[in-house]
């Protein structure tokens, strides 16, 4: 489920005339049946609402007073989250012949024409309150608590995101209430500026409108809101429209050679993720992501990630996360994502958090293969965000997932044909071809025809050291050169930009030569002075498994990284 709770006003919207019919309350039932909570957010006194209507035991958590009280029905227990009202106020509205006047545990209620004589009183005692209109009703609260703040408060308490929650309402001081939500939705009888605000407007009107948006609920869950609701931006298409993703169903495969700016996308989108308040959780086997901004790090190039901090980090809904496994070999960094993958999986569905998951080098973490060609153990991987070079290498269980493809760089059909094998989907036609900075979207399944769209690109700059050591000169004595097995050759490389670009154009035998010697890393360890970066390296000439392509990509990207990063 991707709508885990639904919040509703009580009058005019659950109740008519202050009561709610049984066909009604047939409908919570059902409701809570699929699992889902209910949350009641109005702004009547809980005595009062108790007398009305016994079946507030249906629900997790009552917000009454207009967000200033919050009640747990099942055990009684009442909070309040704003200072009572002051005595000198309500005897002065008295005084100025305001009346009636009901003064609750936060909320002070009157009704119109006596909004004058409310603001005569709030302005005299010089009194920091606020006025909130409810179809004639005037309703007097501490600044900002309003059924937003109460509904937040509520939603701490049952650990689930705002972004998963569905709100209906009626009334002016339902505008709050349907911001605060994922969904919102106004019944058939609400108040036309609610109506033109919300996402939803329901045929039925009061009680009957909410079980049609209960059944909505049940049948179509994610599909409920608007993509703009749900979904961040990727880019615009070439006719200025929008291109979403969305953090429910299908995954999204990002795919492009080294170097082609898979990394720069996803970093954009974590930017979306951020300004939209979603939270988000990156896989990072190869520490791209060390310097993301937004987010909080476990693992380090030395230190693995400790699992156990890892997840209790991604339970505290303030929180994006990066997982750091550089620090593993290989098999244990498998298993410890599988391990992480099943428990996120499991806090996805009891909160909705995180809301995306990304996962880089997708072909190392979810492989198709693994030591003499076995196929891995089943891992449930909830809808993500998947980047890879290499799609053919990922689990064909896993690529049965995904709903979208971003094809970055320069594609071509070949690529695209390797992915359609992958996955198991027909040969998309002939790429179109793309303008500068425009990446293709392709939906394997959906029969769409794949089109390109200008990507957003991230506002961090993912660059940190650049200087003598990237772009300057070492001097010719602490130069690096390539020479090769049998001296044959003579090339300084001054610079690590300078490293990256002949490092490209020698053969294999000269590359291994330096490789299986270790002289990259003594060089980047003695002349570069970066340990980390020597350290990396080591790992990748301890490896006799690399092929000269694939050692060569790596050190070019632990470089990348460090020094200048324009892509991945």
């Amino acid at each position: 489920m991707y709508f885990l709770a639904l919040a509703t006003d009580y009058d005019g919207t659950l109740a008519h005339d202050g009561r709610v019919v049984k066909r009604t309350v047939a409908s919570l039932k059902r409701l809570r049946e699929t699992g889902r909570r209910l949350i009641l957010v109005t702004g009547r006194e809980i005595p009062d609402l108790q007398r009305l209507f016994p079946e507030t035991v249906l629900f997790d958590r009552v917000v009454a007073e207009n967000g200033a009280l919050l009640l747990d029905p099942q055990t009684g227990q009442e909070q309040l989250l704003a200072p009572p009202p002051p005595e000198r106020f309500v005897q002065r509205l008295r005084e100025l012949g305001v009346g009636p006047i009901s003064v609750g545990r936060g909320i002070v209620a009157t009704w119109e024409p006596h909004q004058g004589a409310v603001l005569q009183a709030i302005r005299e005692l010089g009194l920091e309150l606020q006025i909130v209109f409810n179809k004639g009703a005037i309703m007097i609260l501490p600044a900002g608590i309003n059924k937003a703040s109460g509904l937040r408060a509520a939603l701490r308490e049952l650990d689930i995101s705002a972004h998963n929650v569905v709100s209906v309402g009626d009334a002016e001081n339902d505008h709050a209430l349907l911001a605060a939500s994922g969904c919102g939705a106004a019944v058939a009888n609400a108040v036309h500026s609610v109506r033109e605000e919300a996402d939803i407007v329901l045929a039925g009107d009061h009680g009957a409108g909410v079980a049609e948006l209960i059944d909505r609920i049940i049948a179509e869950d994610a599909a409920l809101a608007p993509p703009g609701r749900r979904g961040i931006r990727a880019g615009t298409d070439q006719d200025g429209r929008e291109v979403l993703l969305a953090p429910s169903g299908g995954g999204v495969l990002i795919v492009g050679r080294s170097g082609s700016g898979k990394s720069c996308l996803a970093t954009a989108l974590t930017e979306k993720m951020a300004e939209r308040q979603f939270e988000f959780c990156v896989i990072d086997p190869e520490g791209d992501y060390i310097d993301l901004e937004h987010a909080v790090f476990v693992g380090t190039l030395r230190a693995p990630p400790p699992a156990a901090e890892a997840l209790k980090l991604l339970r505290d809904d303030t929180v994006n996360l990066v997982v750091n496994t550089q620090a593993l070999p290989l098999c244990e960094r498998q298993a410890l994502i599988s391990a992480m993958l099943a428990q996120i999986a499991r806090q996805r569905q009891r909160t909705g958090r995180p809301h995306w998951l990304l996962i880089d080098e997708a072909h190392q973490v979810l492989p198709a293969a693994i030591g003499d060609g076995e196929a891995p153990a089943p891992v449930e991987v909830p809808a993500a965000i998947l980047i890879t070079a290499y799609p053919h290498a990922v689990s064909p269980a896993v690529l049965r997932g995904i709903d979208v493809v971003l094809l970055v760089g320069d594609p071509d059909d070949e690529m695209a044909a390797a992915i359609a094998g992958a996955m198991g989907v027909a040969v998309p036609p002939p790429m179109p071809a793309c303008g500068p900075d425009e990446v293709l979207y392709w939906q394997p399944r959906s029969g769409e025809p794949v089109a390109c769209f200008r990507a957003a690109t991230p506002v961090q700059v993912h660059r940190r050291h650049r200087g003598k050591y990237a772009e300057g000169d070492v001097g010719a004595d602490r130069s690096f050169y390539f020479r090769g097995p049998h001296q044959a050759m003579n090339r300084p490389a001054r610079n690590l930009y300078r490293f990256v670009d002949i490092a490209a154009e020698v053969d294999d035998a000269t590359w291994e030569h330096h490789l299986r010697a270790g002289d990259y890393s003594a060089w980047f360890r003695h002349v570069i002075r970066d340990e980390d970066l020597a350290l990396e390296a080591r790992r990748v000439e301890e490896d006799p498994t690399l092929p000269p392509q694939e050692s060569r990509r790596r050190i070019r990207k632990a470089i990348w990284r460090r020094y200048a990063a324009p892509a991945d």
